[in-house]
């Protein structure tokens, strides 16, 4: 015999309640209503659920791989020409895991260069490094990847404004292990709410500040409009890659039930008759809220929405 709707939405509210994903109370309601409710909206009700439950998944999961957002260690700044590199006490940019000795890292210019200390097994790129090597950044392009401590720690150098830095990574850092898990407000479909694109002339740019205090002018394709509880709202969207366009904003719930720094939010690109879907549900916090050694971009002043969006990602509480 074929299961009956609602009994199938039970079984979607069961293992959204199991991963911890905050869908429970509404779906537990929906669940409960007679087999004479409507179909068709209880398995709408249960797609979203089932779709919502797998992007909570998805994104806890990208956290926590090895080199996910939780496994930063140290953010230290290529300043002078030279430094020494390691987790001991005489090092210039001196790392919290890894060997006492790395190497030495040379900057010359925009250039970096890594010379490996003599007996420490180190990688670049996965193969063995053996001498002298210049490290590529992240302007535009993947960055050289150093590897130490047998692969659980990574090290890159990163471009921010005029400044390079090393970002290091490694897969036992505490922030990983010690990770508390995601809260998120009841997912909600009236959250996933029509909007209107507006395109800007092309080549226009916003300039967006970091939390690190650096200003940057980033891409500005167009502006967002939508209507919550009668009224209209404006969200200034950033190119997010060739199939997304990515919204950085804060609300009403800023620094109180959601991270204060605000929190991010990617859409698919507007269709030919510039529609764009906007899923708070999806709103989620920046890699800041979870270590002090990112780089955020921060929301700029036109994304400051006279809104409550209690919907997507809660502030994270730490483990104590």
């Amino acid at each position: 015999m074929a299961r009956k709707p609602h009994r199938i939405l039970r079984a979607a509210c069961v293992a959204a309640c199991a991963l911890g994903l905050g869908a429970c109370d509404n779906a537990s309601r929906q669940a409960t209503t007679s087999d004479d409710a409507a179909a068709p909206a209880e398995t709408t009700d249960m797609q979203f659920l089932a779709d919502n439950a797998a992007w909570r998944e998805q994104r806890l999961e990208g956290l926590l791989k090895p080199d996910g957002w939780t496994s930063l260690i140290g953010l230290h700044w290529i300043d002078l020409k030279t430094h020494y590199v390691g987790s001991g006490a005489t090092n210039g940019l001196r790392l919290a895991m890894g060997p006492e000795k790395v190497g030495l890292l040379q900057r010359d210019g925009g250039r970096v260069f890594l010379t490996p200390e003599r007996g420490v097994a180190l990688t670049l790129d996965g193969a063995p490094l053996q001498g002298r090597t210049e490290l590529k950044t992240d302007d535009g392009q993947a960055p050289s990847l150093v590897g130490f401590d047998d692969g659980k720690g990574q090290m890159t150098v990163i471009e921010r404004g005029d400044r390079l830095a090393l970002r290091v990574k490694h897969s036992e850092a505490p922030t990983r292990t010690q990770f508390a898990g995601l809260e998120y407000w009841p997912a909600d479909p009236s959250w996933r709410i029509d909007a209107r694109y507006e395109p800007h002339p092309p080549g226009k740019t916003l300039q967006i500040a970091n939390i690190i205090g650096i200003l940057e002018d980033t891409p500005n394709p167009g502006v967002v409009v939508f209507e919550r509880d009668g009224k209209t709202h404006r969200l200034e969207a950033l190119d997010g890659g060739e199939d997304s366009l990515f919204l950085i904003l804060a609300d009403r719930t800023s620094g109180h039930d959601s991270y204060g720094a605000g929190r991010y939010v990617y859409t698919d690109l507007p269709t030919a008759d510039n529609k764009v879907v906007i899923d708070f549900n999806r709103a989620y916090n920046p890699p800041c809220a979870f270590t002090p050694f990112a780089t955020c971009p921060l929301p700029p002043l036109e994304n400051r929405l006279d809104l409550a969006v209690t919907a997507g990602e809660k502030t994270y509480a730490k483990a104590h």
